[in-house]
């Protein structure tokens, strides 16, 4: 879930994107994880039933991943996909309860389908999505198929992805969660693979979702903290590592507390009553310098097409036509996007 930000946010640091070719160009790497359950939650039949094949297994997280990546490259982004390695220690309690909160959610789908209430049917399935090691490693085998780099992070996803923005590897990172901010990514995209219309959940309401850059260096000047302090508000908010945070403390007051008190451990000696069941201090080292693999070299190629065809049409039942037609649009967005920038350099250096 990562910690929620939001409600610090300034106008200053937050830019709407209403085109997707604005972002043109850039290299950008996708918190895996979060993209693939962003469309396994999404992709289902109005029940909450998710997409599967003639044997019954989830294709939900592979026709998302497929498609989107498909748009996004077709609007000139260069996406890089980066997967989570081992949890910290430090996130088990966040684990445990992410599996105790799907298995009462799947017992609630359950039970809401068996009385015909589509609706919340359709709720509770999404809470209940999984994404099991098998799924992993399909979606890897697609980007690899459609030419897209695979990052194996040793941790945690998108600290590695912040540790490739902050190096100028890539461009910014692109997940739901602010967490990437905190590990230091100069920029976040939030909203890149669910941008479009959304339905409001119980409502015959659909809003537009569209993706938003926020950029950390104007988000510390305009709150007026260093991106430690940032680190410290998102303790007390509550983060993966402590997600319960401190009881009665709201963003407002967590940064005025940071910014009266100076830093964390200032604030806890006056938050007496706070309990911490891991160490603070530990959280926010842990933020500061997460493992990450430190040399990474991205390549996109040409798609694979008969890689591709054998794993959606020949293993899990896709259209064979929807996928050749989806295939030329990806050889021609990687023509216009990758190899044409690849022309240029040749060039420009022969120049």
């Amino acid at each position: 879930m990562g910690v929620d930000l939001r409600d610090l946010i300034p106008d200053k640091a937050l830019k709407v994107i209403i085109d997707l070719r604005e972002l043109r160009g850039k290299s950008i790497a996708i918190d895996a994880y979060n993209a693939l359950y962003q469309f396994l939650a999404a992709i289902r039949q109005p029940d909450g039933t998710p997409l599967m094949d003639s044997k019954g297994r989830i294709t939900s997280h592979l026709s998302g991943l497929f498609y989107r990546t498909i748009n996004l490259m077709e609007s000139g982004i260069k996406p890089v996909y980066v997967f989570d390695g081992r949890p910290p220690e430090l996130k088990s309690k966040e684990i445990a309860m992410r599996s105790s909160i799907k298995a009462e959610a799947l017992s609630k789908y359950e039970e809401a389908l068996a009385s015909g209430d589509i609706e919340s049917a359709r709720k509770y399935a999404q809470m209940a999505s999984k994404l099991t090691n098998d799924m992993v490693d399909e979606a890897k085998k697609l980007l690899r198929a459609m030419g897209i780099p695979v990052v194996q992070a040793p941790s945690e996803g998108e600290a590695q992805a912040a540790y490739m923005a902050s190096r100028n590897v890539v461009w910014a990172v692109a997940s739901q969660d602010y967490d990437s901010l905190l590990f230091g990514s100069p920029r976040l995209i939030r909203n890149l693979t669910i941008s479009g219309k959304r339905k409001l959940p119980r409502k015959e309401v659909y809003i537009e979702i569209k993706p938003e850059i926020i950029d950390l260096n104007a988000l510390l000047n305009t709150l007026g903290i260093t991106r430690e302090q940032l680190i410290d508000i998102a303790i007390l908010l509550g983060t993966d590592y402590n997600p319960d945070g401190v009881k009665g403390v709201g963003p407002k007051t967590a940064l005025r507390l940071i910014k009266s008190y100076g830093s964390l451990e200032n604030a806890l000696k006056v938050l007496k009553d706070a309990y911490f069941p891991t160490d603070p201090l530990k959280i926010k080292e842990f933020f500061l310098n997460p493992p990450v693999m430190t040399e990474v070299t991205l390549t996109w190629s040409e798609p694979d097409e008969r890689l591709i065809k054998d794993l959606l049409v020949g293993q899990y039942d896709f259209s064979e036509y929807r996928v050749i037609s989806a295939i030329e649009r990806l050889r021609k967005a990687y023509r216009e996007t990758i190899k044409s920038e690849i022309r240029g350099l040749d060039a420009w250096f022969k120049s």
